[in-house]
């Protein structure tokens, strides 16, 4: 194989803007892809619980609320990183300012967008069980709910690594 077709040339000759539209199309598609998966694992246990105890659909919303979250939390990356592209002039395209650049934005939103998938699984399962265990014993709601908020913030732990990571995102200036 020669050096002409290895890897790392493939990834110096992808333009770095290419990159960085994966990372913002990452960063909000997989967030939302999570707060999507939470929803259902949270609003199926919610619909099955409310038939034995009617009294907790209104109560449990917030699980669902807190899968909303997550998708929001991908919007605010994306609009952040979105605002991290600016225009270089293509003789500066592949120098390697421009390829840090669109890397980091590119890392950003996967350390994001995948964050935020594991966190809306994560607040949909613990919303299950708290709709669940609210519809047998409406004592262990506030418990259950504190664990809850817990889980929500790993989502946030990628959103403050994500803005981290994108402060590297510094494109050559203009000739």
């Amino acid at each position: 194989m020669s050096s002409d077709s290895s890897w790392a040339r493939a990834l110096v000759q992808i333009s770095p803007y290419t990159f960085s539209a994966i990372g913002i199309a990452v960063s909000i598609g997989v967030s939302v892809l999570g707060a999507a998966w939470g929803i259902f694992i949270t609003g199926s246990s919610l619909i099955g619980a409310a038939i034995k105890a009617p009294r907790i659909t209104s109560k449990n919303l917030i699980s669902v609320i807190f899968c909303e979250a997550v998708a929001i939390y991908g919007v605010i990356v994306a609009i952040i990183l979105q605002t991290k592209l600016e225009s270089v002039p293509s003789a500066q395209m592949y120098a390697a300012e421009s390829l840090r650049a669109g890397y980091a934005i590119f890392a950003s939103g996967l350390i994001v967008g995948f964050a935020n998938l594991v966190c809306g699984v994560c607040v949909g399962i613990i919303g299950s069980s708290c709709a669940l265990s609210d519809a047998q014993n409406s004592s262990l709601f506030v418990k259950i709910l504190v664990i809850e908020i817990f889980g929500s913030a790993l989502g946030l732990f990628g959103v403050i690594v994500g803005i981290i990571m994108s402060a590297q995102a510094t494109w050559p200036a203009k000739a």
